[in-house]
């Protein structure tokens, strides 16, 4: 007779276990300190097994008759249900084993044997800043595209599109190589193209080179044969990253060298709020180098003509031009070329957007504060600067693994 929840209630332990059968297979095995332990005998084989469906009350009656229904199915298709259970764990514990962290830190100890060492670290570098805590921890069998599709959302709206871009590139890898060695049947990055996520770029008139080009033009700065002041005025430029404007119209009062730091008025700022620029130490040497070519009136880069009037928008663009870069670079570039370069350094995305003082805030910068987060600002500009130099030397500086 099929066992009912009140009978199950009222059983109560003996001095050695007791068997209460519900029919088919399955009983309820009452031990002698009181546990209720859900079985279901079935021969498979020639040979008898027993198979545990839980612990009442944790699993009903009904529930185990569920599991043991669908274990009889197993059964009449000849399929062992315990050994299903057992191979259906391993294949649990492998996939969890097999995360796309692990699968990618594999692929990309297979992969970079035949790159450059700095450009698999700037891939290994982007994962682990990117990639993996989006995805990594997933078994990469489970992965599905609409997750691809936020990760690369979320570096996009940071101002990252490039990044965005590769990071979406070196998954797809990631998952060929995985499905190559049978970790994973199909490549979810297959179904999404850059262009489906990210918005397409705004067209802009300001030229600039990319990070790649940068060394060569500082070089080409450091020799530039025209006026000392032009050449320290794109000096300079390369150093804060100001808009020609703000640069131009320097005065000589708005720095405090000893403090190693520029305030620009509100009227001269885009934003009309006021900005503060950190100086390195690279920076200060060079304005007190400045200051005794051109310290004698009120502007940092007066005009040839006119000393009272600052040097002309033009003057930057007119040295670039003059050194090979007509088209490809422009004063405004610099600002370009340093915010996707520190973006890739590590910095924070907020620090950044602050330093650049761009007229598109997200929620973070929104609420300005011209002298928030300046401590961090003035790593962000000191650590700029070594690596300019490092470029002009040679010396890779390496890239920050996570913003100070």
């Amino acid at each position: 007779m099929p066992l009912t929840d009140p009978a199950i209630k009222k059983a109560k332990p003996g001095s050695s276990p007791v068997k209460l059968s519900d029919g088919k297979g399955m009983y309820l095995l009452v031990t002698d300190k009181g546990s209720k332990l859900w079985r279901w005998k079935y021969r498979i084989g020639g040979k008898e097994k027993v198979m545990s469906l839980g612990g009442y009350p944790d699993v009903s009656l009904a529930e185990a008759r569920e599991v043991m229904a669908a274990g009889r199915k197993l059964l009449a298709a000849g399929t062992d249900p315990m050994a299903k259970r057992a191979s259906d764990k391993l294949a649990k514990r492998a996939s969890a084993e097999n995360s796309f962290q692990s699968v990618a830190l594999l692929w990309w100890e297979q992969w970079r044997g035949s790159k450059s060492p700095r450009h698999a670290d700037d891939v290994i570098r982007r994962l682990k800043a990117d990639v993996f805590p989006a995805i990594g921890t997933r078994p990469i069998s489970e992965v599905q595209a609409p997750e691809l599709v936020a990760m690369v959302k979320t570096i996009a709206v940071r101002g990252a599109p490039d990044i965005a871009k590769r990071a979406l590139q070196t998954s797809g890898q990631v998952f060929r190589y995985a499905v190559a060695h049978g970790l994973t049947q199909r490549n979810p990055a297959t179904d999404i193209k850059p262009s489906d996520v990210l918005a397409p770029r705004k067209a802009s008139n300001y030229a600039r080179i990319s990070g790649k080009e940068l060394p060569e033009l500082l070089r080409h700065i450091e020799g530039y044969q025209g006026a000392t002041v032009t050449r320290l005025s794109m000096k300079l430029m390369a150093l804060t990253f100001v808009r020609t404007s703000e640069l131009i119209g320097a005065r000589w009062a708005e720095f405090d060298l000893k403090a190693a730091r520029w305030d620009i008025p509100a009227e001269r700022m885009k934003m009309k709020t006021p900005h503060i620029v950190p100086l390195s130490t690279q920076a200060v040497t060079l304005l007190k180098t400045l200051h005794l070519v051109s310290g004698h009136g009120a502007l940092l880069f007066p005009g040839e003509r006119d000393h009272e009037k600052p040097m002309s928008n033009n003057t930057i663009l007119g040295a670039l031009e003059r050194m090979g870069y007509k088209g490809r670079m422009t004063g405004h570039g610099f600002r370009g070329v340093a915010s996707t370069l520190l973006h890739e350094m590590g910095f924070d995305h907020a620090h950044i957007e602050l330093q650049l003082a761009h007229q598109e805030r997200d929620s973070v910068s929104a609420a300005y504060n011209h002298a928030t987060y300046l401590t961090q600002r003035a790593k962000l500009m000191q650590h700029w600067a070594d690596y300019l130099d490092a470029c002009i030397t040679g010396k890779v500086l390496p890239f920050k693994r996570k913003a100070a």
